[in-house]
């Protein structure tokens, strides 16, 4: 197990599989020493536990742990392509998309979920550049959804 897995699981969290794409695109793709995310969804067994617009269907604060559902799962997919996620040298940039009431702007916050679930399992180098968005719709009517860039250590 990874240092990082090891982290994970001392906060009582594992790493899931990888969340199979919706449609013609790869989890994560490698170029030299970064990692590239899809978008992540904050699917937990195959199925997005929440559905709606953050601020009508969905809390802030349902949302933000929804946010860090999509974290694990694009260091999920970072493994996959990378092999152990203790080569993460640092997380470059988080950007994330909410899908949100008309009136709803704490886009940030629900973000920090994410931003934090980072920052908690890889300390430092979990600190990163990021994007917060509100939409109108995402994916399958999800909340939220998260993708990241990483940089690698030399192999």
């Amino acid at each position: 197990m990874s240092a990082v897995e090891a982290k994970l699981a001392g906060m009582g969290l594992s790493l899931p599989g990888v969340v199979p794409p919706l449609a013609a695109y790869q989890p994560a793709v490698r170029s030299g020493q970064y990692v590239f995310t899809s978008g992540q969804l904050p699917m937990v067994d195959g199925k997005l536990p929440m559905t709606g617009k953050v601020g009508a269907e969905v809390t802030p604060e349902e949302a933000k742990e929804l946010a860090r559902t999509c974290a694990l799962n694009a260091l999920a997919a970072v493994k996959s392509v990378a092999g152990d996620l203790d080569r993460v040298a640092r997380v470059v940039k988080v950007v994330g998309f909410v899908a949100s009431a008309t009136d709803f702007t704490g886009q940030p916050g629900v973000l920090n979920g994410a931003s934090e679930l980072l920052g908690e399992v890889l300390g430092d180098k979990g600190v990163h550049a990021r994007s917060a968005v509100g939409v109108a719709v995402l994916p399958l009517d999800a909340p939220v959804e998260v993708e990241i860039q990483v940089e690698l250590t030399e192999a």
